[in-house]
């Protein structure tokens, strides 16, 4: 394959919307990032990241000389959670109101919340909670740059965003052009101190955007084929990740297979199985996002696969080999998706979560109340009336067939 050819410490440029850095040592492009910022005049700049992964990687020392020997000014919120918080993005956007650009460093939520602030920046006297209910529409955001820390979400490469608003358990998502990160930073030495349950669910979750990509209304040959490339990549890689978490080439290749999940779902859009996690990470904010869609994908590629299953067979065949793509092999399709989930180190299904039958009304109302999740559902290849809705999560509360 041509993988076995490529120099993985050769920092490429990957032109998308955004413009990636990628490859082993590609932090170092922060120093070309920063003399960019310089040259559009840029000397004050809001940093979003988490507590601890910014410095154990060694992103910052990389990061905060590039800054300082250019002037640039920079004001830290290291207080971004797992699922972040619309109180998390308004306590940053106070901090340093006058900012003129955003720097995330971190996984998903990191990124997530320095795009949402980016906005905020760009249309003062917003709070994030209005962004997150589509109180108003964005009149641009400052420059974004986003320093990636997890192969999973793809968010240093497309223009979607997720906050919860925890007074009311939801947890809606955003997608404007204007948030789509300026530069992206993904560098794959940086990922080596993921714990293998990190690595676990950031790969599944690129996964799940590459079901949802392929399979959706606005799916197209193009997300089918970089479904079909980033899960072989997933298949491929992530046991030899799980087994020495310190190989860069496993880690490089998964981040490849995420970033190209990521402009997957970018250009097919998702629909099913994000749309019933975010409910489940509403109530439950410590419920980790590639966990929930973990337990969730096997139901919804039960619910699929008749009207998919051409391209469920064929995008699946890395994990599952032999499907021959039609609609009578639907449960059998999902639970040999639901063993190599368990064989991944990802067992888990609902009821081992704390939900139980109880839960089934509220989650299916979240489902269609959360802001924006109704656009999600809209675009399902099946019609996602509450009753499917409903059926996914309770064929989600445990082992499919049980």
């Amino acid at each position: 394959m041509f993988i076995n050819s490529i120099d993985i410490t050769q920092v490429a440029e990957i032109r998308l919307k955004s413009t990636v850095y990628f490859g082993c040592g590609a932090i170092h492009k922060i120093n070309d990032i920063a003399d960019q910022l310089v040259a559009r005049n840029i000397n004050n700049i809001l940093v979003l990241t988490g507590r601890g992964a910014y410095k154990a990687t060694g992103a910052w020392d990389v990061i905060v000389p590039a800054l300082e020997t250019r002037n640039i000014a920079y004001t830290l919120y290291d207080r971004v959670t797992p699922n972040p918080t619309t109180i998390q993005i308004d306590e940053a956007v106070a901090l340093a109101p006058q900012a003129q650009a955003v720097l995330a460093i971190g996984g998903g939520s990191p990124i997530d919340a320095g795009k949402s602030a980016a906005v905020l920046l760009a249309n003062p006297g917003k709070t994030a909670a209005e962004l997150y209910e589509f109180k108003f529409t964005p009149a641009g955001a400052v420059p974004i740059i986003a320093v990636n820390l997890t192969h999973g979400t793809g968010t240093e490469a497309d223009r979607f965003a997720v906050a919860t608003i925890l007074e009311k358990e939801y947890k809606p998502a955003i997608a404007y052009d204007c948030i789509y990160p300026t530069w992206s930073i993904d560098d794959p030495a940086l990922m080596t101190g993921l714990s293998r349950e990190q690595t676990r669910f950031v790969s599944i979750d690129a996964v799940n955007h590459c079901i949802e990509a392929a399979t959706g209304k606005a799916a197209s040959a193009f997300s089918v084929s970089l479904a079909r490339e980033a899960i072989a990549l997933v298949a491929q890689y992530l046991p030899i990740a799980e087994k020495n978490p310190a190989d860069l080439e496993a880690r490089y290749y998964l981040l490849y297979a995420s970033m190209l999940a990521g402009v997957c779902f970018d250009n097919g859009l998702l629909h099913y199985t994000h749309a019933l996690e975010h409910p489940l990470s509403g109530i439950k904010p410590e419920l980790t996002h590639g966990l929930g869609l973990s337990i969730l994908v096997p139901a919804v590629v039960k619910e699929i696969y008749a009207e998919k299953a051409v391209v469920l067979a064929d995008i699946l065949s890395s994990i599952v080999p032999g499907l021959a793509g039609i609609p009578e092999e639907a449960e059998y399709a999902a639970q040999k998706l639901e063993e190599w989930l368990a064989e991944s180190g990802v067992p888990q299904k609902l009821s081992d979560e704390g939900f139980d039958e109880s839960h089934l009304d509220k989650l299916v109302d979240l489902a269609f109340t959360t802001p924006s999740l109704g656009g999600l559902l809209s675009l399902a290849p099946t019609e996602a009336t509450p009753e499917a809705v409903r059926r996914i999560y309770a064929d989600s509360l445990s082992k499919l067939g049980k």
